[in-house]
């Protein structure tokens, strides 16, 4: 009798600790889902923002500045449905041909007249993320 109790309570001891193991082992791996889905979210980020960012910073060129409005326009028509991935223009620069768009919150499209920056001159670019999303929201351009 005294063998068979040992034997049960040897029995409860392992099968505790399979118990034990196996919810390490669930919570390690529901971890692990929330460490890769923030890495893909902060690749997507960074992915989206770096087609803005190459034309930042200042003595940008008109013709790049040119090539930054209409990668602003092809991302807001590309990404119409979702408001966190428009991105917005503002043009405080004095030299420019056109309108300049100057409402922040106003994310040029295809339709809207934002005029071209002067190919023979230079400009400062600025860009602005989202401080919760991380996704560019804004581009200024203005004068060195």
């Amino acid at each position: 009798m005294e063998n068979a109790s040992k034997a049960l309570i040897i029995a409860g001891a392992i099968l505790l600790s399979i118990l034990i193991i196996s919810l390490g082992i669930m919570i390690f791996n529901q971890a692990k889902g929330v460490v890769d889905s923030n890495a893909m979210d902060e690749v997507a980020v960074s992915s989206f923002n770096q087609k803005f960012t190459q034309y930042e910073g200042e003595n940008i060129r008109g013709a790049n500045v040119n090539a930054l409005i209409n990668t602003i326009v092809q991302n807001n028509l590309t990404n119409s449905g979702d408001e966190s991935k428009q991105v917005a223009l503002v043009v405080t620069a004095a030299d420019w041909s056109g309108t300049k768009p100057t409402d922040p919150n106003g994310a040029p499209t295809a339709t809207t007249a934002t005029g071209k920056a002067l190919t023979g001159k230079s400009y400062k670019v600025e860009t602005t993320p989202d401080p919760k999303s991380g996704y560019i929201i804004k581009v200024e351009v203005k004068n060195p």
